[in-house]
């Protein structure tokens, strides 16, 4: 008994000394193949075993219905129902959020990833058209700065917006009315935007210096409490182009 604990001891001190001795293992080539998922990819039964229960508990989750749209929104430039409907959720949900008066909110267009069709509004449509984690934050800024950033808007041929009208012309934002009175590039104001937004995504630049409050509001959670709000006040999830933004020639 002895004499075999020993040998198994030299084996594996051997083995220990030879991994010790072996150099480090590196790559040295790396390939990459693509494989097309199409109707003709036969689907694999073990895997589809294996999620099955997530995927029913996700169906059941994304298939709540929280509405009840009376109309089809959808998305367009410069203005679109989709958009009024979201920026004015933006708007009034943090007003409500941080207890504040906030001037003007601000959409991503580009962030909008589905329109919203008629008839029932399940979870799993806010997740189709705002598929992002982004948060609602605030900033206070400079009517100059804020002038600045309508330009970069109307260049990209207009965003949706709430509390702000204004028209296009040559790419440029003019008339702008601040909640019904012309921007003043003196006064502050206190805009919603989304963090990314906020954090200089999508060229936005001169906002990423800005200060931003946060609490974590995440923008998908304020449209679902916004459009439950709504039909449980017995209101419907609708919008109406107002002219929020217009070009002109």
């Amino acid at each position: 008994m002895k004499k075999t604990r020993s040998l198994h001891f030299c084996i594996v001190v051997a083995v220990c000394v030879f991994a010790a001795c072996s150099s480090p293992k590196h790559a040295v080539k790396l390939e990459y193949k693509d494989y097309e998922v199409n109707k003709t990819y036969v689907p694999d039964t073990g895997i589809q075993q294996l999620l099955l229960p997530y995927r029913d508990s996700v169906n059941r989750a994304m298939g709540k219905k929280i509405g009840v749209a009376t109309q089809s929104l959808t998305r367009k430039l410069p203005e679109s129902t989709l958009g009024n409907l979201m920026a004015d959720c933006m708007r009034e949900k943090a007003s409500q959020k941080f207890n504040t008066n906030v001037d003007a909110a601000f959409v991503n267009y580009y962030g909008i990833r589905a329109d919203l069709p008629q008839g029932d509004i399940v979870l799993g449509n806010i997740y189709e058209l705002m598929p992002f984690d982004n948060l609602i934050v605030l900033q206070r800024m400079k009517g100059s700065v804020l002038r600045e950033f309508l330009n970069l808007v109307a260049s990209k041929g207009g965003w949706p917006v709430s509390g702000i009208q204004m028209q296009i012309k040559d790419k440029q934002a003019t008339n702008i009315l601040v909640n019904g009175k012309p921007l003043d590039d003196a006064a502050d104001y206190l805009v919603a935007n989304s963090d990314y937004v906020a954090n200089g995504g999508d060229d936005c630049k001169m906002l990423k210096p800005i200060a931003q409050q946060s609490k974590g509001y995440l923008y998908r959670d304020a449209l679902i409490e916004y459009i439950r709000a709504l039909t449980q006040a017995g209101k419907p999830v609708s919008a109406n182009i107002e002219n929020r933004v217009t070009y002109v020639n």
